[in-house]
């Protein structure tokens, strides 16, 4: 999460330094201030008006709710909440664990869970390791945090339920005055333009003048493609910008459609 927050701050022009073990840092191109604290006290410091906004995972917030605002999905640290089982276990529904003690350090996500399925279980709370509970006799099921389930995996558990999903989001305390308030648009302004220009990709080709309508249908670009004629006659120069989830297709498309020397590059920032 640190190196995700550091990264995002960065490409959003605001430089800081964060080594040698500094828990504060003063930006040096913004009117900022950075902390650099555990996740799990970033909702307290932000409520207590210690902070005015921070980045924390969803799952955080969660399982130690206060009294502050979500006012940005950021799209890192994706990860789930999840209960897992041995892998030798037969399980076919939630109801197959009822009754048995299952380990996790999100207590309160967790009993929420299982009240939603009208399941009763054995809520054991440790913190660190949870993966290695059931191996030891500690529990018989575990629900810990997962990206690519290697860890459960290695330590002999398989993946049954997602209980949820989390990613980085950025709160806010209530009450900013309007000063602070221009502040935390004018920076969620970059951090807006830093995520459109990751799901986007700017691409140039070159295309026949006959197929250039056909290559403008394909792509539309933000309204519409950029032609501009080569010095070669009858030939175009195409410019336009393609989502990343669709790129693949799109990219086929247009070199069926008659499209050459196509080139695609990243986008540091996109001004919507």
């Amino acid at each position: 999460m640190s190196e995700g927050s550091t990264a995002l701050l960065k490409k959003c022009g605001i430089g800081f330094t964060n080594g040698f073990g500094k828990l504060k840092s003063e930006a040096e191109d913004f009117p900022l201030e950075i902390y650099f604290l555990r996740d799990d006290d970033i909702p307290d410091y932000v409520a207590d008006g210690v902070a005015d906004i921070g980045i924390v995972g969803e799952n955080v917030l969660a399982e130690s709710p206060q009294p502050v605002k979500t006012i940005e999905r950021l799209g890192f640290g994706r990860c789930r909440l999840a209960l897992a089982v041995p892998k030798g276990f037969d399980y076919k529904s939630v109801t197959d664990v009822a009754g048995m003690r299952v380990a996790t350090s999100y207590p309160r996500i967790l009993r929420s869970f299982f009240e939603s399925k009208s399941v009763s279980v054995d809520i054991h709370e440790i913190s660190g390791s949870v993966e290695i509970a059931p191996s030891i006799g500690l529990a018989d099921a575990v629900c810990d945090l997962v990206s690519s389930g290697s860890t459960l995996f290695s330590n002999g558990l398989r993946e049954v339920e997602t209980v949820m999903q989390s990613e980085a989001v950025m709160v806010a305390r209530t009450g900013l005055d309007a000063n602070l308030a221009s502040i935390l648009d004018r920076l969620l302004f970059r951090i807006r333009s830093v995520k459109a220009a990751s799901q986007n990709k700017y691409i140039l080709l070159n295309a026949p003048t006959e197929k250039a309508a056909e290559i403008a249908r394909i792509l539309p670009g933000m309204k519409s493609p950029t032609m501009m004629p080569l010095a070669d006659e009858g030939w175009v120069s195409i410019h336009s910008v393609i989502g990343e989830s669709d790129f693949w297709e799109v990219v086929d498309s247009l070199k069926r459609a008659g499209a050459e020397g196509i080139l695609v590059l990243s986008i540091d920032q996109m001004i919507m």
